[in-house]
């Protein structure tokens, strides 16, 4: 069984629209008041309180007259809001988040309701029917039908008012055909995605498609009162345009991951790092301004191919189908290195994208290069350990440089000098 996450668009009524967004302010009050109450609590008597301490005081406080109004509210929205902060508190401890901040009243929402498992098929039916408490029946546009009950519904509304119900479920998934056919993939800008076999994807660019769109409208935004009725308006159509940025390249990263799955048994990939190709630089003193401008605009294009995402939806998709990924070192020289005879080219700007050979004499597209080097390392590699959710080393041992391999194992310091970047 795999557990599949669905998201439908629905359509709520207006008492239905009036019910979620008192829900959302509930909410949104509980978690500022629970944070404060825990802040205080710290600081001043060096106590250190949970969720389930301020759920008490929560029953408490609604026995009383000036927070009747947090009766009307289904008491698994509070819950739900307090496990997330419990979450948020850990992860800070853990050091992997910032101290949790109080939340703003903004247009972009959620809350997370309960499904008593007990009675789950007088609320639910795949694909017919899904009842919240307090809502009713909600008019849910079923673009699949999914193959199990959830235990949680995430209800959500967007910044430009689209409203959203996602949820999780165990299903079974039907694996793909075996396939043998393996393919290095290369990510770069001017294609995001270069195949070992000579496919370029090309880039849409979907943010510079909008671009000039969205800067009249933001344009326009910057010149109304804020908080008047047109910034509200103004606001949503700016929305809108992000929303539109943001779905387009979602449609085509689908497209993208789904065909190199269903074509192919094992996909190699590089483990890039994209927090640092897209670390900010600082101009030099001779230009100030052009070298920043020219990281800017990098930047902008490496974020706007979306690479991470594309690497998470090829490692789940892996894992539903039955499909191998496997990690290219990302210190390993793909680009520089000739695909023919294996000689090391160090001097090779980016702008250089066919350069020949001078020990062969072949003539080699830099990012088609750069997969066939991918696959030719997939041989001696570690594959990712999609079907468990993690990296783990395969029975196969491998120290050479560059090879392919998980990230915990990558301790080589050999590998790590002899390194020359892409």
């Amino acid at each position: 069984m795999n557990q599949r996450s669905h998201q439908f668009r629905f359509y709520p009524t207006a008492a239905q629209a009036k019910t979620l967004g008192q829900c959302f302010g509930a909410a949104r009050w509980v978690w500022n008041t629970a944070l404060a109450w825990r802040s205080a609590a710290y600081k001043i008597d060096g106590e250190r309180v949970t969720g389930v301490d301020f759920s008490r005081e929560l029953t408490w406080l609604k026995t009383l007259e000036p927070y009747a109004w947090l009766r009307d509210v289904p008491a698994t929205v509070f819950a739900q809001t307090l496990r997330d902060q419990d979450r948020a508190f850990a992860n800070f401890f853990a050091k992997r988040a910032r101290y949790p901040r109080f939340k703003k009243r903004r247009a972009a929402a959620s809350i997370r309701y309960q499904i008593d498992q007990r009675s789950v098929m007088n609320v639910y039916r795949a694909g017919e029917l899904l009842k919240l408490p307090g809502l009713g029946a909600l008019d849910i546009r079923w673009s699949r039908v999914p193959g199990g009950a959830p235990k949680m519904v995430t209800v959500r509304v967007d910044a430009c008012g689209r409203w959203f119900v996602s949820f999780m479920v165990e299903e079974h998934i039907e694996p793909l055909p075996a396939s043998t056919s393996g393919v290095g993939v290369d990510l770069g800008v001017n294609d995001i995605v270069v195949t070992s076999d000579g496919r370029k994807s090309g880039n849409p660019r979907h943010l510079k498609r909008y671009r000039r769109r969205l800067k009249l409208a933001q344009r326009r935004l910057s010149r109304k009162r804020k908080g008047s009725n047109r910034w509200r308006k103004q606001v949503k159509r700016v929305a809108r345009i992000h929303a539109r940025v943001a779905d387009t390249r979602s449609d085509h990263q689908h497209k993208l991951t789904t065909g190199l799955i269903r074509e192919h048994g094992v996909i190699a990939l590089e483990d890039l790092n994209v927090r640092g190709m897209t670390a900010s630089a600082k101009g030099t003193a001779e230009a100030p301004g052009k070298k920043v401008a020219q990281k800017a605009g990098l930047n902008r294009s490496i974020l706007d191919a979306g690479f991470g995402e594309i690497r998470r939806q090829l490692e789940y998709k892996a894992q539903f189908y039955g499909r191998t990924i496997v990690l290219a070192d990302r210190f390993a020289p793909t680009s520089k290195t000739c695909s023919e005879c294996g000689a090391y080219q160090a001097d090779m700007p980016l702008k250089v994208r066919v350069w020949t050979c001078p020990d062969c004499g072949a003539v080699n597209d830099r990012d088609s290069n750069a997969a066939r080097n991918i696959l030719a390392m997939a041989a001696g590699g570690r594959p990712v350990d999609v079907h468990g959710g993690r990296r783990t080393p395969s029975a196969t041992t491998n120290s050479g440089c560059g090879m392919l391999a998980p990230v915990e194992m990558r301790t080589n310091p050999e590998c790590v000098g002899a390194s020359h970047g892409r």
